[in-house]
């Protein structure tokens, strides 16, 4: 809702160094300063912030933004109220906005105030900010419906939740009925609500082009994004119907595989204890809030991703998954661990906890406190014994062929692990599982020499940048430098094809965005590419670009790459050209060919 070019003025004015210091000590470092990263524990300071560029990056868990974002994600402050503050320090004015769709605490005075207005709905295309209106509204009708709904009510109090804890978590009451949100929205019939009604995942159009709501008589978990936006909802039944879990379903704004439930309210909760708790549901979270441990996630009725994974490491070094003790929690669980081996390094722990039978944390921390459930958290299994437990499940090592299978069946999972200590601790367990020497060992894993080994890969890897990456890096330094690329030169390679994809994004934004590249004070353009699939690519590459000083250097590698994109793509034409027969060129394909020979 805050216009961009304001938040482009603001980000121009705010020195990001000044609005760090406040919260973090900085100490100058060359061009740069540094501190202990605010994100993860660490005793050397990787957390790196650029005054030129106006940008900060983490070498160690990979933190990157600019001021906006810091405040986000360090105070826990909404996308609005991290604009505010910074615009207050700065003496700015933010242009008032009808309708505030990122607090979690809403207003509950007035439901008409919410109310979209027939021009904010009637849009050509719709937009993420039209779909995030359009779940505050939904939000305020339910939460209006909970308050008078005796039996949600009696419900909620029969699983032990306060109407504190209710309102905390802005939850709400979807009644029963087909179509509830016709009261809430102007022309619910009109062909433009409904598009945007359906896009949001509030209403099914059947084939019949019959509509109807898709949460009837359940009780609502509205779920937000990093920004403490509304993307989604969780909707679950008061009686024994199903399915039990309803959610949104995945729309431009909610993907189930990137969003947390309490993510965005844990954060503070999440550093201050050095540890996030993952469970299986809405109601574990809230429970366990409520009792007073409010470090607590849940996955959105999908396995954990490799993506929840990063997002809670940049968060903590300690991860415990807290599922049931039946084979769908210890499924859930398998799952976890394969998806965080890749992600896992040395100063990380990962545990599991299963608790005792026909318990869920919910109905552990209602019936037995905090006190006690903290006592279990502390049983929580590692990820290394976790790992060998369920791979010598069901397999019997007193045989030869037992112990094959356990090897084959680690090696896969071996093999992703990148952190070098916790890689020999597991191969050294399997040489005691196994029988099978440590050198066989290595031989039949292919992680010989793990150490030394990744060293040396990770060194051959940072000299083996591609063309693509070099752009990449030049123009997120320098923007003015599109003025001077030559478009026909991106022809995507096979073996670069997430870098090409990176670079086309960028080339094509900053085309449309003059303004930016023409800027001498323009800050990181990342700024403007939050909701990018390479944002993470881009913002690795961007790091890189925090010890370059001389321009004259940087001058002299954009003009080199250009030369070598520009002869790459010479030998690919002669190589079309030297595909047809001589007799079959034109004269002007000889033509061709000779200088191109000659160049």
């Amino acid at each position: 809702m805050i216009p961009q070019p304001f938040i482009h003025d603001l980000l121009s004015r705010v020195d990001i160094v000044d609005a760090i210091d406040r919260h973090v000590p900085l100490k100058k470092a060359g061009a740069n300063f540094v501190a202990c990263c605010p994100f993860h524990s660490e005793k050397t300071p990787s957390f790196t912030v650029s005054q030129t560029k106006q940008f900060y990056h983490c070498f160690g868990c990979g933190a990157h933004g600019n001021a906006i974002s810091f405040l986000i994600d360090y105070s826990g402050l909404s996308f609005v109220e991290a604009v505010r503050d910074l615009a207050a320090y700065v003496g700015m004015q933010v242009p008032v906005q009808q309708v505030d769709t990122t607090s979690n605490q809403i207003d509950t005075n007035d439901l008409s105030q919410y109310r979209i207005e027939r021009d904010g709905i009637h849009n050509s295309e719709v937009s993420p900010q039209d779909l995030i209106n359009v779940m505050q509204v939904a939000t305020q009708f339910y939460r209006e419906q909970l308050k008078v709904s005796e039996k949600a009510i009696a419900y909620l109090k029969k699983r032990g939740l306060s109407g504190k804890t209710a309102a905390r978590f802005a939850m709400g009451y979807a009644p029963a009925g087909w179509q509830n949100l016709e009261a809430v929205f102007p022309d619910y019939q009109s062909e433009e609500t409904r598009g945007l009604l359906v896009k949001a995942g509030l209403i099914i159009i059947n084939d019949e082009a019959r509509q109807y709501d898709r949460f009837r008589d359940r009780i609502m978990f509205p779920i937000l994004n990093q920004k403490g936006q509304i993307v989604g909802f969780g909707g679950r039944v008061l009686e024994q119907d199903e399915p039990k879990y309803l959610n949104s379903p995945e729309t431009i704004l909610f993907e189930k595989g990137r969003e947390l439930y309490n993510f965005f309210s844990a954060r503070r909760a999440i550093r201050e204890a050095n540890c996030v708790i993952v469970v299986e549901g809405y109601m574990d979270v809230i429970a366990l809030s409520q009792h007073g441990i409010d470090y607590a996630v849940a996955a959105l009725g999908t396995a954990t991703t490799s993506f929840h994974i990063q997002k809670l490491l940049r968060q903590t070094d300690r991860i415990i998954f807290c599922f049931d003790g039946d084979k769908a929690g210890r499924k859930a669980a398998w799952r976890a661990l394969e998806n965080s081996l890749a992600l896992i390094s040395d100063d990380k722990y990962l545990s599991f906890l299963f608790l005792p039978e026909g318990e869920d944390p919910d109905s552990y921390v209602c019936r037995y406190g905090k006190e006690s459930f903290e006592r279990q958290l502390k049983q929580a299994i590692p990820l290394s014994e976790f790992l060998f437990k369920e791979l010598c499940s069901g397999i019997n090592l007193q045989t030869g062929e037992g112990r094959a299978k356990l090897v084959n069946d680690t090696k896969p999972l071996l093999q992703q692990v990148k952190a070098p200590a916790l890689s020999l601790i597991l191969l050294n367990r399997l040489v005691e599982l196994s029988g099978i020497s440590r050198d066989e060992l290595e031989d039949l894993l292919q992680v010989k020499r793990i150490s030394t080994a990744r060293k040396t890969g990770n060194a051959h890897r940072k000299q083996q940048i591609t063309l693509y990456h070099r752009l990449i890096r030049m123009l997120l330094y320098s923007p003015n430098y599109i003025a001077k690329l030559d478009r026909n030169l991106l022809v995507e390679c096979s073996e670069d094809t997430e870098e090409f994809a990176a670079l086309k994004t960028l080339v094509d934004f900053l085309n449309t965005h003059a303004h930016l590249a023409e800027s001498k004070s323009t800050p990181s353009v990342l700024t403007y590419l939050q909701d990018s699939p390479y944002r993470t690519l881009l913002e690795s590459i961007e790091s890189e670009t925090l010890e370059w000083g001389d321009p004259d250097d940087i001058e002299m590698e954009f003009l080199d790459t250009l030369k070598k994109l520009q002869q790459i793509q010479n030998k690919k034409r002669m190589t079309e050209l030297h595909s047809k027969s001589l007799d079959r060129l034109t004269d002007e394909e000889k033509r061709e060919l000779q200088r191109l020979a000659m160049l």
